[in-house]
């Protein structure tokens, strides 16, 4: 794995012309443990290399900040209890997470890393953790119990309970997405799609000169390869957009099937029927969040919160919820749909 990732690091960037006119590039690299796509169009096509750079450069800083990968990561060493100044990548991180905490009354929450490990380690021993040991976990949850402060040396620290953790998976690479955007616009782009672990963003136009497609896929159990069971494909521009579904990542314990989609507000896996839900806001970070929170709090709860967005048109949801031998369709009205539901 280390060398494919380091050859994949090393590829050139793939041009669609050359010279200083405008022209669509793409290039690819890995981050975050999973791979990035990009395709932009750039003034110059000759500042492929250095843009590639610049992005590569700019998602080592996020994965050394705030991932739970990197061993090495501001967030690992916060998470194994040490107390690291903060940098600006980690602040923003807290407070996107904060305000959407808020926004969904919970359902959204990164300090509910210490459940996400007692479920793990219970399913990978073969037994289901303790209602007793679920409620101590609990009192570890809560974004309030998390608060980043000033120290007297003027660096920004994390303060939370003893033995708490952050994880931010529900939402690292959609806010990864969002930065790389920013790096594209700097470079003079108005055109372009960024594509992280699934999660995206994108502005203006494809090569082809029209919005751009992305396809959602089938929730089927076990549908572990993306694109390859589609259930429809959106045209969409200007937006970020983030799936969330339980049919990737579950446990059979006994014959009942666990999602992996803990709810922060209970303790416990969630256990309705909403298979997948994909979600369109304003930018990525927002659409992934949002897209956990939708999967935790279920079809009708959903529906409610699209219904609370007041008709945003910045804003949408399609939602894939049933048994998987009968799936049902739910989506907010305009969204331009190529096929099927």
């Amino acid at each position: 794995m280390k060398i494919r990732i380091a050859l994949a690091a090393a590829l050139l960037a793939l041009l669609y012309g050359c010279g200083s006119q405008p022209q669509y590039i793409r290039f690819s690299g890995f981050a975050q443990g999973g791979e990035y796509y990009v395709t932009c169009k750039v003034p110059d096509a000759r500042k492929a290399d250095e843009i590639k750079k610049a992005v590569d450069d700019t998602l080592t800083a996020i994965d050394m900040s705030v991932s739970g990968y990197n061993k090495g990561s501001l967030l690992t060493k916060v998470n194994n209890g040490e107390n690291p100044p903060l940098d600006d990548i980690f602040v923003e991180l807290m407070e996107i997470s904060r305000r959407i905490w808020r926004q969904t009354g919970g359902a959204f929450d990164p300090s509910c890393a210490p459940l996400f490990d007692l479920w793990g380690f219970g399913f990978t021993n073969g037994r289901m953790p303790s209602a007793a040991a679920v409620d101590s976990a609990m009192t570890l949850v809560g974004m309030d119990r998390y608060q980043v402060v000033e120290g007297a040396d003027g660096n920004r620290y994390l303060q939370m309970p003893q033995g708490g953790k952050i994880n931010f998976n529900a939402i690292a690479q959609g806010y990864s997405c969002d930065v790389v955007a920013c790096v594209l616009r700097s470079y003079g782009s108005d055109n372009y799609m960024v594509s992280l672990g699934g999660e995206l963003v994108c502005k203006g136009l494809s090569a082809r000169g029209d919005a751009w497609r992305v396809w959602i896929d089938r929730p089927e159990d076990g549908n572990n390869t993306s694109g390859a069971l589609k259930q429809d494909v959106i045209s969409i521009s200007d937006c970020g957009l983030v799936t969330s579904g339980n049919y990737r990542k579950f446990y059979i314990v006994d014959g009942v099937k666990y999602s992996h989609t803990i709810d922060p507000r209970t303790g416990y896996p969630v256990t309705h029927d909403l298979l997948s839900a994909t979600v369109i806001a304003e930018d990525s970070a927002t659409a992934d969040a949002l897209a956990t929170a939708m999967m935790v709090q279920g079809v009708e709860r959903s529906q409610q919160m699209v219904a609370s967005w007041g008709g945003n048109p910045s804003r949408g949801a399609y939602l894939v919820y049933g048994a998987q031998d009968d799936m049902k369709v739910w989506h907010t009205p305009g969204l331009v749909l190529e096929s099927g539901n």
